[in-house]
């Protein structure tokens, strides 16, 4: 045995006994604890190992003059919160949440119009962001029978992995690898499957450029394309955590919305790439504004700046 394949088995089972240990916290439990992590991220630890100034920048740049100091920090307070339930809840849903108490655990807005496209007979991809949570969201699709494949990144330990991969098709679904994953994807599509994709990635140089929060974001050109040549419809949708209700409540409540439905086949004019991308994207932002402390803010999803932008820095650089 190599050093590297010691080292994830010992990860492997340091994560196994935490997840013993969460899965048997009750929701006032979790809150708990989360809220301690967050204290440690925030106020303890250094800020340049938890990204804290990335955070605040994008914050600022997203809700300009909307947020004083003092709650640009308890924002990103509330994410990491947030973010420890999170994957807390992707721990306990196998257990918490079932068809016969999903109506204790979800609300789901503008229902009628997901369930319409997922039951027209065509390719669906049901997008979405690093925004609420978004294992419940995959989690209630699955509980009621709306199966897809889920598009992830393949983690470097591969014990880990096979954990997430089981957990996301203990509901149906079954894991699609981001890379290398394109004729699965395809194969699934041709036969009138499901897709469930993050749409709020950087793609680097060759994206397409589209605002997101009022700034240009490179987004993948991918996600339309595919669309487009299976003629899919698109699904925006989130997860929010809706406030806790502990008295009345054994679990965690989320409101699964659907922001936006978009249907290719009716795309039409010039650059049908840019129009779709435009339209899912500003969905995600105006779902994000229901709950910005649910958003991954130190996700560096302005990372790569449009060419003319850094042709005019370079210019300046120069002078």
């Amino acid at each position: 045995m190599t050093w590297l394949q010691l080292r994830h088995r010992l990860e492997y089972i340091g994560f196994r006994l935490a997840t013993c240990l969460i899965g048997m916290l009750s929701v006032r439990q979790t809150k708990w604890l989360g809220e301690h992590f967050a204290w440690l991220m925030t106020d303890v630890l250094p800020h340049s190992k938890t990204r804290y100034h990335v955070a605040r920048e994008n914050i600022q740049s997203a809700f300009p003059g909307e947020y004083t100091p003092a709650e640009i920090h308890q924002l990103i307070q509330d994410m990491w919160l947030h973010l420890f339930r999170v994957v807390a809840e992707t721990v306990q849903f196998s257990r918490k949440m079932t068809l016969s108490n999903c109506r204790e655990v979800i609300v789901f807005r503008n229902r009628r119009a997901a369930v319409k496209a997922l039951c027209s007979g065509r390719p669906v991809f049901v997008l979405g962001g690093h925004f609420g949570n978004w294992e419940a969201s995959i989690a209630t699709f699955g509980v009621f029978d709306f199966r897809m494949g889920v598009v992830g990144r393949e983690l470097d330990n591969p014990y880990l992995h096979e954990w997430f991969a089981r957990s996301r098709e203990l509901t149906g679904h079954k894991l699609l690898l981001k890379q290398g994953g394109w004729d699965d994807m395809t194969a699934l599509l041709q036969a009138g499957g499901n897709l469930g994709l993050l749409c709020d990635q950087d793609a680097g140089k060759r994206g397409v450029f589209v605002d997101f929060f009022g700034k240009p974001a490179s987004t993948f050109k991918s996600i339309a394309l595919m669309a487009l040549e299976h003629k899919a419809i698109l699904i925006v949708g989130y997860g929010i955590r809706l406030p806790d209700d502990f008295d009345n409540a054994r679990w965690a409540q989320f409101e699964i919305g659907c922001e936006e439905v978009i249907d290719t086949a009716e795309i039409t004019g010039d650059d049908e790439v840019r129009q779709i991308t435009e339209r899912y994207t500003a969905a995600l932002e105006s779902a994000i504004r229901r709950a910005p402390e649910q958003y991954f803010w130190v996700h560096r999803r302005w990372k790569t700046e449009p060419r003319q932008k850094r042709q005019t820095q370079r210019q300046r650089e120069a002078a």
